[in-house]
C-alpha cells in the first residue's frame, strides 16, 4: 500500500482516497498511480503512526517539500493531516504543501483555515473555473452550486495563516482568456495564479 511516494523533488502523502468530487479531468481516472508511483489506491486509510512510519523512511533533508496529495482530498482527514504536519515541523524545517479542492470547510461545517497556521506553507487550491455553473460542471461536488463560493472563501481566508496561497487551473481545460480571468478572481482574492499542465 502506497502512502508515501516521489515526485521530482518532493515527497507526497496519500492518506485518503476520499474526495467530495469527481472532476471531469482527474488523475485517478488514468490509471492506478501517477509519476511511475505504485498504485495509490488504498487498502485502508493510513493511521497517523502509519504514516508517519512511511515519511520516516525518506531523509527529508534531500527533499525541498512535503505535499499532502493522493487519490483523495488530503483535507478530508485534517486532525490526522495536520498531526502529520506537526510530526514533520518537529523534526524538519522543510516547507509542506497541501493540495486541496478548497472545500474543506464544507467537508467540517466551519472555517479551517485558522487549523493551518504555523504549520503549512503553501496551499494549492483548484480554481477549475471562472464561475460556479462551469465550476460545478467540471468538479461534479457533491456540495452542489455553493462549492465555488465556499472555495473561494477558503482561499481568501487562508492568506491570514498561510505565507504562500496558490490557486491553480489546467491547462487543456481552460482557454487563454478564461486564465486571464482566473488571473483577476486571483488578483481580487490576494493570491497567486498558476496553469498546470494536464497529465495524461
Amino acid at each position: 500500500m502506497t502512502i508515501t511516494y516521489k515526485v521530482k523533488n518532493g515527497i507526497y502523502v496519500n492518506m485518503t482516497n476520499r474526495c467530495p468530487c469527481a472532476c471531469t479531468f482527474c488523475l485517478r481516472q488514468n490509471g492506478p498511480g501517477v509519476f511511475g508511483s505504485d498504485s495509490l489506491w488504498l487498502e485502508h486509510e493510513p493511521s497517523v503512526s502509519e504514516i508517519i512510519e512511511s515519511i520516516d523512511t525518506w531523509d527529508l533533508e534531500l527533499y525541498d517539500e512535503v505535499v499532502f496529495c493522493g487519490y483523495g482530498e488530503p483535507t478530508e482527514r485534517l486532525p490526522e493531516l495536520l498531526e502529520v504536519a506537526s510530526y514533520i515541523r518537529s523534526k524538519s524545517d522543510i516547507k509542506i504543501r497541501i493540495n486541496t479542492n478548497g472545500l474543506a470547510d464544507l467537508i467540517w461545517g466551519r472555517n479551517t483555515a485558522p487549523d493551518l497556521k504555523g504549520l503549512i506553507d503553501t496551499v494549492s487550491i483548484s480554481l477549475n473555473a471562472n464561475d460556479a455553473e462551469t465550476y460545478l460542471k467540471l468538479t461534479r461536488s457533491k456540495f452542489g452550486i455553493g462549492s465555488y463560493k465556499a472555495m473561494l472563501d477558503y482561499a481568501r481566508n487562508c492568506r491570514d495563516y498561510v505565507p504562500n496561497v496558490v490557486m491553480t487551473v489546467v491547462d487543456k481545460v481552460t482557454t487563454k482568456e478564461e486564465q486571464e480571468t482566473a488571473e483577476a478572481i486571483c488578483e481580487s482574492l490576494g493570491v497567486k495564479l498558476r496553469v498546470r499542465p494536464f497529465e495524461e
